[in-house]
């Protein structure tokens, strides 16, 4: 099943395995079950250092776990993951073989002290790009603590058990039976979950060395997009000891289908530059803490930052840069196809959509100004606003009456994004003065309901205004001693890439001032 070069390139990186895995095959019928056969017959070739074993234990016929040391990881999968999930099986391979596991250790040490038996499933396509980040931390989280299983399961293979669980969007994950989260979801958000479901036992040893850590960073940066890397590196170069706190490197760029108004890169995208940011913060030899998310910050001479894996760090200076992100209508179709048809940026995706029918859901200025950008853009835009009536500035609603493209619908709620298993196809609304429900054939749907800052960890440290922006003045300094604060989490006007990175470099060179007058 597989060609030459990729055995070729997955034989390079089976030589990084140090301890012997097998996996085991369970037994049962399926009409693809002689794919899956010459397919972990082509993935075992690759290495003497994994062993294919069938199991007598009666299943469908498309299971298979893996082992470390003919003993279980945790980690099964139904299906032939091929496609985007390819890469989560090579992953749990090289890691049931000894490889490192590439997610915070704060996480992993948290998760490994959990008592509970926790059974994940996680139902995906293998087109979705979103599904394997997901699927790969649950694999992690199975290898630190046998406690933990997780099995991958391909719902084109299951279609009874899809409906039955009555799942429209992927990935799905279910816990012990259950249904924990759907869509995309980073590993911080996943540990977030198990944290409001479970919580971590420590003991006085591990309590007492975080209540008191040893090491004092000059700067810490709260934050990866944009402004945050632009403000380690900064601080980096003016030789400061730089922590990044993240909970997603890359932030909302990461998200941006293309990117085109950044001076001299005439054209990227958001998880190209995103590889970017990352590759500047290894070669400034910044440090880092990936998919951890700030409960609070202790002011004072010395500020402590505290973490959700219970770590404690101690630093001079903070530089909040968490960023903003966009209200989200929470419906369905909404999460699952981002990038694909349903867009937040029109200055940053509208050029993809040329010739096209979208719908700009919002009618506050935010919104109207979109569908103004757009109209000169697309073939159409429908505005639609759950309202009675469109709460934009006079001068935006006389252009939009002078706009031949541009369609309004009031008192309108949007119910679903309709979707094909590619694309957005359409959006279904209910008229709030008929009760009746319409569909409007669309290519792609942006929402502007409005953004919310990343702010609210620490709304009782810093001043904020009535939107939750952080207030910093010329300098991006903000109302606390030894605290800054940068791009789209402050009141600077104007959320840009570009200029959050002028204000990531301000507030960096900021922060050396301050360390330099307080020496």
């Amino acid at each position: 099943m597989l060609d030459e070069s990729t055995k070729e390139q997955v034989k390079q990186y089976f030589e990084r395995i140090k301890n012997p895995v097998n996996i085991r095959l369970f037994s049962g019928d399926h009409e693809k079950r002689g794919e899956l056969v010459e397919f972990l017959n082509d993935i075992v070739s690759l290495s003497s250092m994994i062993t294919l074993e069938h199991s007598e234990d009666k299943n469908d016929g498309l299971r298979f776990a893996i082992l470390s040391e003919g003993k279980p990881t945790g980690i099964e999968f139904s299906g032939i993951p091929m496609g985007h999930e390819f890469t989560s099986l090579i992953l749990a391979i090289l890691q049931s073989g000894g490889n490192p596991i590439k997610l915070e250790e704060g996480i992993l040490s948290a998760v490994s002290k959990l008592k509970e038996t926790l059974h994940f499933e996680t139902f995906i396509s293998l087109d979705c790009h979103n599904c394997p980040e997901v699927v790969q931390t649950l694999n992690s989280f199975s290898l630190v603590n046998p406690s933990i299983s997780h099995n991958m399961i391909d719902g084109a293979m299951y279609p009874e058990l899809v409906k039955e669980k009555n799942i429209q969007g992927v990935p799905a994950v279910f816990l012990n039976g259950k249904r924990f989260l759907s869509g995309k979801a980073e590993a911080s958000v996943i540990f977030d979950k198990l944290l409001e479901l479970y919580s971590i036992p420590e003991s006085k040893e591990e309590n007492s060395n975080q209540t008191n850590p040893t090491e004092i960073y000059d700067v810490t940066v709260i934050g990866g997009g944009p402004s945050g890397v632009t403000a380690a590196v900064y601080s980096a170069r003016k030789g400061l000891n730089t922590l990044v706190i993240a909970d997603r490197l890359g932030g909302q760029v990461k998200d941006t289908l293309g990117i085109e108004n950044i001076i001299s890169i005439p054209y990227t995208t958001g998880p190209e530059l995103t590889n970017v940011l990352s590759e500047q913060i290894e070669k400034n030899q910044i440090r880092k803490k990936e998919n951890v998310r700030v409960l609070k910050i202790e002011s004072g001479e010395l500020k402590t930052i505290h973490l959700n894996t219970g770590e404690r760090i101690l630093t001079k200076t903070v530089i909040l840069s968490t960023g903003a992100k966009w209200r989200e209508l929470n419906v369905p179709g909404e999460k699952e196809f981002i990038g694909k048809g349903v867009a937040y940026c029109p200055h940053c995706d509208g050029p993809f959509f040329k010739d096209k029918d979208v719908a700009v859901v919002g009618g506050g200025n935010s919104g109207v100004e979109a569908a103004l950008d757009l109209s000169g853009i697309v073939k159409s835009v429908t505005l639609i606003e759950f309202g009675d009536r469109l709460n934009a500035d006079q001068v935006l609603l006389d252009k939009v009456a002078q706009s031949s493209n541009i369609k309004t619908l009031v008192k309108a709620q949007t119910m679903e994004i309709q979707t094909n298993t590619e694309k957005v196809t359409g959006l279904t609304y209910k008229d709030r003065s008929s009760e009746e429900s319409e569909t409007i054939p669309l290519d792609g749907v942006f929402v502007q309901i409005g953004l919310v800052p990343n702010s609210s960890f620490v709304k009782d440290l810093v001043a904020t205004n009535r939107f939750g922006e952080i207030l910093v003045d010329e300098k991006c300094k903000t109302n606390v001693e030894g605290i800054f604060a940068c791009g789209d989490v402050t009141n600077t006007p104007y959320k840009q890439i570009i200029i959050a990175m002028g204000e990531g470099a301000k507030a960096a060179i900021s922060a050396f001032e301050y360390l330099l007058h307080a020496a």
